[in-house]
């Protein structure tokens, strides 16, 4: 640009100097040919220099690329090999461990097999659908369907009439619970909104699952240990918590204080969930899980998924699964819905149910057994009449996570989860000082009529007590429990659970099961039947919750949502008494019998369960016969160590042979 300017300079000088000078513009012209000669020779070694520079790079990078063009023609080749030679070492690995030390390989065992079953089950799916499904075709015939449905329903009343009378002749209470079962779905259907449109093979499915499912946890030995099992690695899991709580808050207070130990908990188990969503686990899961209750069920994608995911999530999140779908959903399928969210808890607080020392395989059993009896009454209630738009048999997709990495997915399960541990802590100060004031209210009232003690517990243990004996408790325990399932059903499951730890730890710690007239603590049975009657989030604080958080998915459906919302609150109210029931049917006392000759002839200074157990049946084995000595009978009787049992029982619990 510069030599142009210059050139355009030199030929206006010339033009204006005109032809004064004829020498001085020949020496121009020429000087100008001169430069031109020498550019264009410079041009010429610089682009000369650059094609060898060039060439050389190129030879010199050559083994590079035919490696890369290598590698990107057998990258296939290469990932399996990879893959093998991992799998190879985790073999290895895995059969080390187990072949040193089984039981302490056992976690892992678990986990390997569950993998092995997930992956043998997408292969026989990715090769061998098309044939199973070609196999079932005779089953499209309509007679035949017929046919295999009526043997199929006689069959599984057969063996329910067969197993009631066999079971129950050994323990004949056990009919109570079905009969509760009966009374509660007689109520349910007395409340249907459409008695003619009830689609009874959804009813019976639902609640059959849930039986099938009672009896594998409940009643086998490999399904309750294994669940055991699963418990006890949950409350080790969750017991890391400590670490982060500890060093944020410090020793004293998480021992001691409820809120810095407990509620930590939630933090810890909504970041794990946030980082399992973001792998794409919890979707699998819940696909798999709705997949199955909608091919036995006969109920719609939609809604199918929506209580599916209510095992895992809250029931304001499980919604979020299906949002795009929830402005076209019926009627009836909001409704199960709601009920499936009233019916479960969330995964997140689960986790602080398990610190209050409530028995986790209970917990996780009454959750997975709440979603298809929440399917079954939700359509025994709201009946589908309306033509839904999620018929397919294919279901609906759940998307990934929208973080981009497990550290952004980790970060934001922790930060969300902050939000549900303030509501948490704001709903049980409220309602522990609103309870405060009621029974304050209540017993101020009471008193002016010579009616002393009159709390709301106790008006709830009058009310629901013949509600709680249908259940299978036991009549003396009726009062306890119907106390923690008003407070569960009107205040609030954090409260209830709480409470019902209470009993517990009394119970455990030895605690006398009656003082002045006062029961302590309940049965294992009855602590079995309460913690499944509270699981859920059926109480009237969450109608508010519920109302919120779907009416800011589908505003233009408010007025829907307010008129299902409490019919949904009663069904998954009901959902849990009979998940209850199921549990006082199935339940048997498990574990040896204590000796307690042996237990009581050792030396023992503290209160435990096995000492009151073992000192009451000593109690009830000694009388006094005039003389200063006591007189025993049965396994005690003519044992040299049976009066100084006594003398310790007595040194620890009050009778009257104790005088």
């Amino acid at each position: 640009m510069e030599k142009s300017e210059g050139r355009k300079s030199v030929s206006q000088a010339t033009a204006e100097n005109g032809m004064e000078n004829p020498g001085l513009e020949l020496m121009e012209v020429g000087n100008l040919e001169q430069g031109k000669i020498l550019e264009e020779v410079t041009q010429g070694h610089s682009l000369e220099d650059g094609l060898g520079h060039s060439s050389l790079w190129r030879r010199t990078l050559q083994p590079f690329t035919k490696a890369r063009s290598f590698f990107e023609r057998h990258a296939g080749l290469f990932k399996k090999i990879l893959l093998g030679l991992l799998c190879l070492a985790y073999t290895a690995y895995f059969l080390a461990a187990c072949i040193l030390n089984f039981q302490r390989a056992l976690a892992l065992f678990v986990i390997t097999c569950l993998v092995i079953f997930i992956l043998v089950c997408h292969f026989l799916k990715k090769f061998f659908a098309k044939k199973l499904i070609r196999c079932l075709k005779p089953l499209e015939n309509t007679r035949l369907r017929l046919w295999v449905k009526w043997v199929f329903v006689g069959a599984s009343v057969v063996g329910l009439i067969l197993w009631l009378a066999l079971d129950t002749a050994q323990r004949p209470e056990q009919l109570i619970s079905f009969a509760g079962i009966c009374m509660f779905i007689l109520i349910l259907f007395a409340c249907s909104k459409h008695h003619s449109a009830v689609c009874w093979r959804t009813v019976f499915w639902g609640l059959g699952l849930q039986f099938i499912f009672g009896i594998l946890v409940i009643r086998t030995e490999p399904g309750f240990n294994a669940f055991q099992w699963l418990g006890d690695q949950i409350q080790i899991f969750l017991a890391y918590t400590v670490e982060g709580s500890s060093f944020v808050f410090g020793d004293t207070l998480v021992q001691n204080v409820f809120a810095f130990q407990s509620l930590p908990i939630i933090i810890f188990f909504g970041c794990v969930m946030s980082i399992l969503y973001y792998l794409g686990l919890v979707q699998w899961v819940i696909q798999k899980i709705a997949w199955f209750l909608q091919i036995t069920m006969g109920t719609t994608a939609a809604e199918t998924l929506a209580v599916a995911g209510n095992i895992f999530v809250g029931m304001t999140e499980a919604p979020l699964l299906i949002r795009p779908y929830l402005a076209d959903m019926t009627l009836s399928e909001i409704h199960a819905v709601m009920t499936g969210g009233f019916a479960t808890i969330a995964g997140t607080v689960l986790g602080a149910f398990i610190s209050f020392g409530i028995d986790a395989s209970s917990l996780i059993s009454a959750s997975v057994m709440a979603a298809p009896c929440a399917l079954a009454l939700s359509k025994l209630v709201y009946p589908e009449v309306e033509e839904s738009k999620f018929k397919s048999k294919e279901g609906v997709k759940l998307p990934r996570g929208e973080e981009r990495n497990i550290l952004e997915a980790a970060s934001n399960g922790a930060t969300d989860a902050i939000g549900l541990v303030a509501n948490v802590a704001a709903n049980l100060i409220a309602f522990l000082a609103v309870l405060a004031f009621v029974n304050a209210t209540l017993s101020w009232l009471g008193e002016m009529v010579d009616i002393h003690g009159l709390t709301f517990q106790v008006i709830c243990s009058y009310i629901l007590r013949p509600m709680v004996f249908m259940m299978g408790v036991q009549w003396a325990d009726c009062p306890l429990v119907a106390e923690i399932v008003g407070v569960k059903f009107f205040i609030n499951e954090f409260v209830a659970y709480q409470q019902l730890s209470q009993y517990k730890n009394k119970r455990l710690s030895g605690v006398e099961e009656w003082i002045n007239g006062e029961k302590q603590w309940i049965s294992v049975k009855a602590e079995i039947i309460a913690t499944f009657s509270l699981c859920g989030f059926a109480n009237l604080s969450s109608i508010g919750i519920t109302l919120g958080g779907l009416t800011s998915m589908m505003p233009q459906r408010k007025s829907d949502l307010c008129k299902i919302v409490v019919r949904a609150l009663f069904t998954g109210a009901c959902v849990s008494f009979i998940s209850a029931c199921m549990a006082g049917i199935l339940y048997v006392p498990r574990g040896a019998e204590t000796d307690c000759v042996s237990f009581l002839n050792t030396h023992f200074t503290n209160r435990t369960y096995e000492t009151y157990v073992c000192c009451r049946e000593l109690f009830q084995s000694t009388w006094l016969n005039g003389t200063s000595m006591p007189s025993f009978s049965g396994p005690w009787q003519d044992k040299e160590s049976s009066l100084r049992s006594l003398a310790n029982c007595c040194g620890l619990y009050t009778s009257t042979v104790c005088a």
